[in-house]
């Protein structure tokens, strides 16, 4: 089995919405966790969203990527910019390092019509990417 890791500046929304649609398009084809290079915890709306789409991300815990040490990774995807930028070293010689910056939700103000429309595009944006990636990367 393949290992992808997903990692954003908090795990707290984009990558943890990554995290739940990779699992959902790809069957027993990877193990997929997801961490930070810091911790914010779950950001509900996030899990709000989601739900919305039928995807349960509740029991998700927001991880720091040192915990994640010794794993032997294929894929590390990273979701932000900054995560990108400041990540300390991880050793995966033979990973594929893939890097695509989502739009930030949690950054957004408003009404909560304007959040909740915020939340809808980068969990569209994500979810494609999700789609693709698992047909293109795992499946193959």
């Amino acid at each position: 089995m393949k290992n992808v890791l997903v990692l954003c500046t908090g795990n707290s929304c984009r990558s943890q919405m990554a995290h739940g649609y990779l699992n959902y398009f790809q069957d027993s084809l990877a193990n997929v966790y997801s961490a930070g290079i810091e911790t914010h915890g779950l950001n509900p709306g996030a899990v709000s969203i989601m739900q919305e789409d039928g995807i349960d991300i509740t029991s998700h815990t927001s991880n720091h990527v040192d915990e994640y040490q010794g794993i032997a990774w294929d894929y590390i995807i990273t979701v932000c910019d900054h995560a990108k930028e400041n990540c300390p070293f991880i050793p995966a010689e033979n990973a594929e390092r893939i890097h695509h910056n989502f739009f930030d939700p949690s950054k957004v103000n408003g009404t909560q019509e304007v959040k909740h429309a915020a939340f809808l595009k980068a969990r569209e944006e994500i979810k494609a990417f999700c789609h693709d990636f698992v047909k293109e990367e795992l499946v193959n």
